[in-house]
């Protein structure tokens, strides 16, 4: 394996940990604004349950998103090649 495979698995690796880092702390920050809010206006898991999972909803379609689109990346970077390779 050359370095250059290294690096494309270290980038994945790191892209991978960063999505699933994303997909649980940004929920939990807004419902604990949520749940702030719910603390001031006495209404317990309305804004806390609301916020994230809004924010959970918003995540799950930004990353099928993302990966829909590198996808996409591929599937004509192959076509290029195929196109490329041929007589």
């Amino acid at each position: 394996m050359d370095s250059r495979d290294q690096h494309q698995i270290r980038k994945s690796a790191g892209d991978g940990l960063a999505a699933a880092f994303e997909m649980v702390v940004t929920p939990a920050l807004f419902g604990l604004l949520g749940w702030y809010i719910d603390s001031l206006v006495g209404l317990f898991p309305l804004f806390t349950l609301l916020l994230a999972a809004i924010v959970l909803a918003y995540e799950t379609y930004k990353l099928y998103a993302s990966y829909c689109r590198s996808l996409d990346e591929a599937l004509a970077q192959r076509r290029a090649r195929y196109r490329h390779d041929r007589p």
